[in-house]
């Protein structure tokens, strides 16, 4: 995996064809994935405690919650036609779930 760049409040790693952009908004943390134009993402609560969303963008309308990060990958692997463990997670994404 390649770690493009970091900033405050911002990773970007890119592997397997996929670039994942973790971002801080004032109310949520959002993992948002793209593999050749397919998109998907995992949003948080910014206090990073609550469940995950699964959205088809990152201000989508939410597909489904889970507690695990694991399970969130899993549902964003299925709507991006990978395995789970393709997908690139920027460093302050790591954290993410319950």
């Amino acid at each position: 995996m390649e770690d493009e760049a970091t900033d405050a409040g911002s990773a970007t790693a890119t592997a397997n064809d996929i670039t994942a952009t973790y971002t801080e908004t004032a109310d949520e943390r959002v993992l948002s994935f793209d593999r050749n134009g397919a998109t998907a993402a995992v949003a948080q609560n910014i206090d990073g405690y609550a469940m995950l969303k699964v959205r088809p963008t990152p201000n989508g309308d939410e597909l489904e919650r889970y507690y695990g990060f694991d399970m969130a990958l899993d549902h964003v692997g299925e709507l991006l036609d990978v395995a789970p463990h393709e997908l690139p997670v920027p460093e302050p994404a790591e954290d993410m779930g319950m």
